[in-house]
């Protein structure tokens, strides 16, 4: 199986290394459904990783084939804390469809 090299970056671009890029996975009841049916993943990500960072990362750190990327920016909620109202962060997600004969086991 070859391996794609991801492109370089252009002057002042930010180059994230794989452990960068994916920062946690995102298990679910509904994660867990999405991977035993379908055979995608959930992960959060950098907010400044592509689509074609998260499919470089993912098939360097699992060694796996992605077939299809697709990402989310969420936005954070609000939340008080005594008699303030402040805001959590902005977090991106991103949904990897894999290959039939491929998984990744979490547990």
């Amino acid at each position: 199986m070859t391996r794609i090299q991801p492109p370089a970056k252009p002057e002042g671009g930010l180059q994230l290394e794989p452990h960068q890029v994916l920062l946690r996975p995102l298990v679910t009841e509904k994660g867990v459904h999405r991977a035993a049916r379908n055979n995608q993943y959930a992960f959060e990500v950098h907010r400044m990783a592509t689509k074609l960072d998260v499919k470089h990362a993912v098939e360097s750190l699992f060694d796996v084939e992605v077939t299809k990327v697709r990402t989310q920016t969420r936005k954070g909620k609000s939340r008080r804390f005594k008699f303030r109202i402040g805001r959590t962060g902005d977090w991106k997600k991103a949904i990897v469809s894999l290959n039939e004969e491929h998984r990744i086991d979490f547990f």
